[in-house]
């Protein structure tokens, strides 16, 4: 398989055909090998506009919608991203292009050392792998440019609210109880953190994150 002819279809009619324009995000999605990101036996459904299953309960989102949340956030050179629950990583690594360090915490050790491995391999040094519990963030490193959720929550929690840097995006996609997710954009200004919603994206979600099973009596 011609990965490299996959990858580049992929962005001409996934990507730029769900209103992706912004330059570094298309280069971003042209340049990062998503088959390296995968575990070996999904490595030849990489390209698919599907949210692929990697185990554990754990899916790599659809290229579209990382697309667009990254597209959402702006990011800019100078940023410092954090990213909730890498996976194997393909997230980490395309926001990695356009961000000056990402900090991508992961509570699954065989997944952040399959992540930390490809990074080597296609030497992305700018890229952090922290094993660690998802819902806190890692507030070491904080406050955030940047934080992008690599899969869908029921809400976000406010340990990494928190995080956000004063005039910083947090993008994620919630997904309250029997509903579609939305895209949301949350911003920090002048202390206060505002949100709005961007687009519907109903991507699984991330374990740790689904909402509270309800009783009916």
């Amino acid at each position: 398989m011609d990965y490299q002819i996959a990858r580049h279809n992929m962005v001409e009619n996934q990507v730029r055909t769900n209103k992706v324009t912004d330059p570094l995000v298309i280069a971003a999605m042209e340049e990062v090998p998503r088959e390296l990101f995968l575990p070996e036996g999904k490595r030849g459904i990489a390209y698919i506009d599907e949210d692929i299953p990697v185990g554990d309960g754990r899916f790599a989102m659809e290229p579209m919608v990382i697309a667009r949340l990254m597209q959402s956030a702006e990011i800019a050179e100078a940023d410092v991203a954090l990213v909730i629950g890498a996976g194997f990583g393909y997230g980490s690594a395309l926001i990695s292009r356009v961000a000056e360090t990402v900090v991508a915490v992961e509570s699954n050790k065989e997944m952040a050392s399959a992540a930390e491995a490809a990074f080597q391999k296609v030497n992305y040094d700018n890229v952090i792998v922290v094993e660690g519990e998802l819902a806190a963030g890692y507030a070491k490193q904080a406050p955030y440019n940047v934080i992008i959720f690599d899969g869908a929550v029921c809400e976000v929690p406010a340990a990494i609210l928190d995080q956000i840097a004063e005039g910083g995006r947090l993008l994620a996609v919630v997904r309250e109880a029997g509903k579609v997710g939305v895209a949301k954009l949350y911003e920090r200004e002048n202390g206060v953190i505002g949100h709005r919603d961007l687009f519907d994206a109903n991507i699984p979600y991330l374990p740790g994150f689904e909402p509270a099973e309800s009783f009916v009596f």
